[in-house]
């Protein structure tokens, strides 16, 4: 990050303990999208309440270049595990990252009418799990899913066919998607 990671608490005393949670959470959050600017999280225990119990809530706003910001607010609504505020960090960093997922991909698909795509070949195709691989430059095979294929045309690819594709960081590493496959040349 080019700035320093915040941490502010609202409504208890600071903890170092979940301080360094917080920390441990966004060191994954910035491995996983290292283009994080900034990244600031409020833990907040509003008053309490007898019907709702101790509930924690946890803000956190990460700034990414070029705008985008990905902003969670998690309420803990009717949760119980929200009560105690390792489960609440837990759960606002996972949703945090869905959005920076979200956000990847959005950008990604923006970009690829401006970028020439790298070529690739089917390399294995898997239809009834609905996945397959992509022999991509450098000799990296790259995970795609049935969600990935443009056009819905995963029913359509084969083994050995030319296809281009944006790549993406997904749960599992480096992926596939908008992946398409490149038009046979007609000879006149």
């Amino acid at each position: 990050m080019e700035i320093p990671l915040e941490i502010a608490f609202e409504g208890l005393e600071p903890s170092e303990t979940v301080a360094a949670r917080v920390r441990q959470e966004a060191s994954k959050l910035e491995h996983f999208y290292h283009r994080i600017t900034s990244c600031r999280v409020v833990i907040d225990k509003p008053h309490q309440h007898h019907q709702k119990g101790n509930a924690f809530y946890v803000r956190i706003h990460v700034t990414l270049p070029g705008g985008g910001d990905v902003i969670v607010s998690k309420d803990p609504g009717h949760r119980r595990s929200h009560s105690d505020v390792y489960n609440a960090i837990h759960d606002a960093f996972a949703a945090a990252k869905r959005q920076l997922q979200d956000a990847m991909r959005k950008r990604q698909l923006r970009t690829r009418h401006r970028e020439a795509l790298p070529p690739g070949i089917i390399a294995k195709i898997y239809p009834y799990e609905g996945y397959g691989l992509i022999a991509g430059p450098g000799g990296r095979d790259l995970y795609f899913d049935r969600d990935s294929v443009a056009d819905g045309a995963f029913e359509n690819l084969e083994a050995g066919q030319e296809v281009v594709f944006s790549e993406t960081v997904g749960e599992h590493g480096a992926q596939a998607v908008a992946v398409r496959v490149i038009a046979p040349r007609r000879v006149h």
